[in-house]
């Protein structure tokens, strides 16, 4: 472990030691795996929490997408158009044409840099290459030609080995925002501007350039696959960079067109696909399920790129024109309660060319269940409550100044070192100044404690900092609340006549529709289940369903779902299978 943390620090100067521990931590299992790709080279895979973060080919360490979703910047990066992705996700190279440049330039990279291959409007890399030119070199070649040896992307064989999650959604940096931003103020777009959005709908599963594997006898052996020609991704590229020119030609701006099409979408998911049984409905549900399938091909919504900027705001602004109404039913988590269908502007609405009305609404319950649930992405939190503020206004913040654990580390680690209270005699432990004493130590423990280890140090200041959590849905801006998040607490009731029933709770807080829910596991298990007021609170559901059915909640919460087992409680009471005898 110590010898691939070296070797990690040589081939990534660009992670602080901070980072490096965190990559490869001291004491969480860490295992090694040995693979073949379908070339037939011996690949080593180290993987840690089921997730792959690093692969070894000649003695040549390369990070997976999962290691770039957690540091993105750790490698330059070259954006290209979303079509390209399932190009490259198909075991083709990156072509120059299809690279997009930024108003700011490309990175400076050499022949045989290792880089990070992104979709425009998102950081977070898709892809890990090799660049074939230098930068010099591709600009001089008049941006054609291939650009980029690809031997990993998201969607492969590899990918498929973690717990495949979707690329996080990262907005791009300040300075890049900032120019185009400029960039959409001038007239000449000359296709800047991208034929759709970034996208994390799943691909495919095909077979993946070097890294394409499969799983037989317990081992990695290789696969056989057609290559794809270069002048693919090359046609691709042109493809999308035909569409944009086209949409620059429309005389509305790139704004306009997305707050046109959010309308679109909106009215046409109201008038075929929304019934009112559906009622009360997850506004994130209604994005993800409804009008997700009544974008046009080819289009895809990304809120950002209106002018409402949040999902939130959109349905304001509707529910101002009265078309529906959006209430908080639990905190943190909007639903549509009403709608007045017999609005002029829903009742005005043409159904596009390429829908038929009559069948989408006919498939709208089955789309519900098809579609494709995604788990918010929660990231805990802490606020700087009174007692810590001594602590913690050296480094500028006040009190309920947010903070993520790392930044926190960051700011003990950096108060202990400009302060020298590193204990000389043993750097494990942190002398206690008057600071120290008063933030973290109890009254009884003030006159006995003079030093503390560095973990006891971090965990009591976590301790007494205030908790909070950060959720955020798929296609909507992060939400910050208090304290931690309740988990999903399953438990099992006694009813008359000794019957047992599963009550599901807290569904709604990781976007999950509790009708939609209960409809699915009432299929599943062949029993009844019912939606019920939750005791002791105010507009909010708990799914109850006959019998003790903990093992199939598990299946779809945990394989179908992807939600972490730690935001799932009652799991250890699912029923104990009889032996046979």
């Amino acid at each position: 472990r110590r010898k691939l943390r070296t070797d990690v620090a040589a081939a990534f100067p660009n992670l602080s030691a901070e980072q490096l521990t965190e990559f490869i931590p001291n004491k969480e299992e860490l295992n090694v795996i040995k693979i073949y790709s379908h070339k037939g080279e011996a690949v080593t895979v180290y993987t840690n929490n089921r997730n792959p973060i690093l692969f070894e080919v000649e003695k040549a360490l390369y990070p997976t997408v999962y290691t770039l979703w957690v540091y993105p910047d750790l490698l330059p990066a070259f954006s290209t158009w979303p079509p390209v992705l399932q190009k490259l996700a198909g075991g083709a190279d990156l072509m120059l044409p299809g690279v997009v440049e930024p108003s700011s330039g490309f990175p400076q990279v050499e022949r045989g840099t290792l880089c990070a291959v992104t979709l425009l409007g998102n950081r977070a890399p898709v892809a890990v290459a090799v660049a074939t030119m230098s930068t010099a070199e591709m600009l001089a070649a008049g941006m054609k030609g291939k650009g980029f040896a690809v031997l990993h992307t998201y969607t492969d064989h590899l990918w498929e080995y973690g717990d495949k999650s979707c690329p996080p959604t990262l907005a791009p940096l300040v300075t890049d925002a900032a120019g185009k931003e400029s960039a959409e103020e001038e007239e000449e777009m000359e296709g800047k501007e991208p034929a759709s959005s970034f996208s994390t709908d799943p691909l495919q599963h095909v077979d993946i350039g070097d890294l394409s594997l499969k799983e037989r006898d317990s081992c990695a052996v290789p696969t056989e696959k057609e290559g794809h020609s270069e002048n693919e991704v090359a046609e691709t590229a042109a493809d999308a960079t035909t569409e944009v020119q086209q949409e620059a030609e429309d005389s509305r701006t790139p704004q306009e067109q997305m707050d046109a099409l959010f309308n679109q979408c909106f009215f046409h998911a109201l008038k075929c696909k929304v019934k009112k049984s559906d009622l009360p409905l997850l506004t994130s549900t209604f994005l993800r399920s409804h009008m997700f399938s009544c974008c046009p091909t080819g289009q895809q919504l990304d809120i950002k790129k209106s002018s409402y900027k949040k999902f939130s705001k959109f349905l304001q602004c509707m529910q101002h024109q009265k078309i529906l109404q959006v209430k908080e039913l639990n905190k943190g988590v909007e639903s549509i309660v009403e709608v007045d269908w017999k609005h002029p502007d829903i009742k005005a609405f043409a159904v596009p060319e390429g829908f038929s009305a009559a069948s989408a609404a006919q498939d709208s319950k089955s789309e519900d269940r098809e579609q494709v649930y995604r788990a918010p992405e929660i990231i805990p939190l802490y606020g700087v409550s009174t007692q810590m503020i001594p602590l913690f206004q050296e480094s500028g913040h006040r009190k309920g100044s947010i903070l993520s654990s790392s930044e926190v580390r960051n700011i003990i680690i950096n108060y202990v070192k400009t302060n020298e209270l590193v204990d000389e005699t043993n750097k494990n432990f942190v002398k206690v100044n008057a600071v120290l004493c008063d933030c973290l130590l109890d009254k009884s423990e003030q006159d006995e404690i003079s030093h503390l280890k560095w973990d006891d140090l971090l965990s009591r200041c976590l301790e007494r900092l205030q908790p909070l959590h950060q959720v955020t849905f798929f296609g909507q801006e992060p939400v910050v609340r208090k304290g931690n998040i309740e988990p999903i607490d399953i438990t099992i009731a006694q009813r008359s006549s000794n019957k047992k029933v599963t009550i599901i709770k807290n569904l709604e807080l990781y976007g999950l529709d509790p009708q939609s829910v209960a409809n699915i596991l009432q299929q599943k298990v062949q029993a009844s289940a019912t939606i019920t007021p939750m005791p002791g609170t105010k507009d909010r559901v708990q799914v109850q369903i006959q019998g003790n059915q903990i093992h199939h909640l598990a299946k779809m919460l945990l394989e179908e779902y992807q939600l972490p087992r730690k935001y799932i409680q009652g799991l250890e009471k699912a029923p104990k299978l009889g032996r046979k005898k």
